[in-house]
């Protein structure tokens, strides 16, 4: 299925994939709770207690069973689309919970939702290893002029949640070297409510932030390393 022929629609679903969920200190210890079903995730844990070998195998077996990725989200999870989020570089287990979470209803989007049903277990989790594995280039080169003060907003708001370094956890996605309008589209939607991004923990924090501070934060995340 090619993005010329889906149209806005294809770049929807590539929306929705991760659909980064952005959490924040001013809601300490909030996060998306859905976690991966007790199979993928012992697949998943698995992989992670393998030899190198093995968990090469997991990972190659993990880039062919995302071909249908790859049309928005980029061969190696580097997005071909400022719109569309990398999935480079996130934690397995985040990645995991995320596709668990189209299939609990949890997250909703029909088109999303029948292709994580198509999938097994084990290649859930070798998908969620795939990923993890490949290595973050950031989405701009060069940090704008705001980055300094972005990244000092982002070290009093996010970084308790997402790391120091905006490299997430488990529950918390990968910031660093984000897609610049993805974070900015992202932050918008949550202050101004409009709908395709509910969460009101993090509509609280991007209040609290402020509109203003968004692009700051968007230009010191999008060139981070």
């Amino acid at each position: 299925m090619s993005i010329e022929r889906k149209g806005f629609a294809g770049i929807r679903w590539c929306w929705a994939l991760l659909g980064l969920s952005m959490a924040t200190a001013s809601a300490p210890g909030v996060a998306q709770t859905q976690t991966a079903g007790p199979a993928a995730r012992g697949q998943l844990e698995r992989i992670v207690k393998a030899s190198s070998a093995e968990q090469k195998t997991a990972q190659d077996a993990g880039r062919k069973a995302s071909f249908f990725c790859a049309n928005c989200h980029g061969e190696t999870g580097l997005s071909k689309y400022n719109e569309v989020p990398n999935l480079a570089g996130q934690h397995p287990a985040y990645v995991l919970n995320q596709i668990d979470a189209f299939l609990a209803g949890k997250r909703k989007d029909p088109f999303m939702q029948g292709l994580m049903k198509v999938l097994k277990d084990e290649e859930k989790a070798n998908i969620a290893v795939f990923y993890a594995a490949q290595p973050v280039v950031p989405a701009v080169s060069m940090a704008g002029p705001r980055a300094a003060e972005g990244r000092a907003l982002f070290d009093k708001n996010c970084a308790r949640c997402h790391g120091a370094e905006a490299k997430g956890a488990e529950t918390f996605p990968r910031l660093a070297g984000q897609q610049a309008e993805y974070l900015r589209r992202s932050l918008t939607r949550y202050l101004t409510m409009s709908g395709e991004r509910i969460y009101p923990p993090m509509t609280a924090a991007v209040t609290g932030l402020g509109e203003q501070n968004i692009e700051a934060v968007v230009q010191y995340l999008s060139a981070l390393r």
